[in-house]
């Protein structure tokens, strides 16, 4: 395992090619960069710019006095192999390299990639990339990457062999947030298996989420990953399914895409949760990562029987089953007073359209009390005397009372729900707003 410390947790950083042009590159890398000024020390080196947002700028690296952690290089192609000579002498301790124009170009690119990991590794030097976009760790405010945003903290590693996805995820992720945001490009140096094994070490990370174009080493990828299942879950999305499709992915990244059989042979033995999109897989991770995993055996409480009828028969297409209410459960909802008598009997359970949040508790602590029923489904279908923050507050109770059995909750409909939903996720309670969409990513929660 590759020692990462001084990429992830580096006490200086320079970025090389830092620039004081706006919606560049180098002003991208220089504006994240310094989000984290408070954390550790902040160098831009460029000997074409004077002042960069307020900061001076060095001409080289070998320019400063300090030691450097990281060096991100951001600079045309052809002086590439330069300036990683110039981190070399500098004795850095480790490289990111965001340039393009390598091995994913043909083989005068790679003839230069090749010349940038010799150099690395003759120094011992551990180089990101070529043609990546770079990396974030939320925890300590590391952002050198050109990301058109930060993410909140969260506990979901996502490692992305392409940057503009990894740009989109990081734009679009919301109060899920990640702990880590991965470019790794071409791989010339430092891997996929490095990144998901420095991720199993994390403590901040729960969950790690990988989108693929291809492996350079199936052999230890197998090894690896099949360990790090053990440890914690690895959701993968393969991109490059097809014949006409491989072209493009060696383009992109200087990779051979595979047979994706083959692929989705080696997710099934690895342990790895295998996604069919980013949705998909933002989806389970989210739940993997804020809830427990449980036996196959679900209680649905609902306020809308249509509802209930659409996530049986959801739950029965991703085999996912209901538990059989007991005499004893159906007798406790009965029993409470205000309770419609024509509630269903039945699971799902479902309580009437004009429920309140007490109809709800008296449902849901009595199924979640039933000790064969391993999780929860929460239906909300927002109506005029609907309560969708009481609703969401016994929510919270009872997942304080049950805290091993997870709860998965659907509050339909739009802006009457959303201080609700805020509520519910900001506690980990992961809501969906369609219900074929969650209960797909409910499987993944079954031991």
């Amino acid at each position: 395992m590759k020692n990462l410390d001084k990429i992830f947790n580096p006490k200086s950083v320079a970025i090389i090619g830092a620039s004081a042009k706006e919606k560049t590159v180098g002003f991208g890398l220089a504006g994240n960069a310094l989000l984290g000024k408070d954390e550790r020390k902040i160098y831009f080196v460029n000997p074409g710019q004077g002042d960069i947002l307020g900061n001076k700028v060095f001409a080289k690296i070998t320019d400063i006095q300090e030691e450097i952690d990281l060096a991100v290089v951001a600079v045309p192609a052809a002086v590439v192999a330069q300036v990683v000579e110039e981190c070399c002498q500098k004795k850095v301790g480790g490289i990111i390299v965001v340039s393009a124009g390598f091995a994913e170009t043909g083989k005068e690119g790679k003839s230069r990639q090749d010349d940038i990991l010799e150099k690395a590794k003759i120094a011992g030097i551990p180089l990101v990339g070529p043609n990546c976009l770079g990396v974030i760790r939320t925890n300590n405010n590391l952002n050198v990457s050109f990301a058109p945003s930060t993410p909140e903290k969260g506990n979901i590693g996502f490692i992305s062999q392409s940057g503009a996805l990894l740009d989109s995820v990081v734009d679009n992720i919301e109060d899920l947030g990640l702990s880590y945001a991965i470019s790794y490009g071409n791989e010339a140096d430092v891997d996929l298996i490095d990144f998901m094994e420095w991720l199993a070490e994390d403590k901040d990370t729960k969950v790690i989420a990988l989108y693929l174009e291809a492996i350079n080493d199936g052999k230890k990828f197998m090894e690896v990953a099949r360990r790090i299942t053990k440890i914690k879950p690895v959701i993968a999305i393969k991109a490059g399914k097809f014949e006409s499709v491989k072209g493009v992915v060696k383009s992109h990244t200087g990779s051979m895409a595979g047979d994706y059989s083959t692929y989705k042979a080696v997710f099934k033995q690895t342990g790895i949760i295998e996604a069919d999109s980013i949705e998909e897989m933002f989806d389970i991770a989210k739940l993997l990562a804020w809830q427990p995993k449980c036996q196959n055996s679900f209680a649905v409480v609902t306020n809308g029987g249509g509802c209930g009828v659409l996530a049986s028969d959801y739950c029965k297409t991703q085999g996912i089953n209901l538990a059989k209410l007991s005499k004893e459960t159906i007798d406790k909802i009965s029993g409470f007073a205000g309770m419609n008598a024509f509630w269903s009997k039945s699971n799902p359970v479902d309580i009437i359209g004009d429920a309140s949040p007490e109809r709800y508790q008296a449902a849901i602590e009595a199924v979640l009390g039933q000790k064969n029923v391993g999780g929860l489904i929460v239906i909300q279908a927002p109506q005029i005397m609907t309560n969708p923050i009481g609703n969401a507050k016994v929510i919270l109770e009872a997942k304080r009372m049950f805290p091993e059995k997870p709860i998965i909750c659907f509050f339909l409909g739009g802006e009457k729900s959303e201080e609700s939903i805020r509520h519910l996720e900001e506690n980990n309670i992961p809501n969906y707003g369609e219900l074929k969409r969650g209960i797909l990513a409910i499987k993944s929660l079954i031991k």
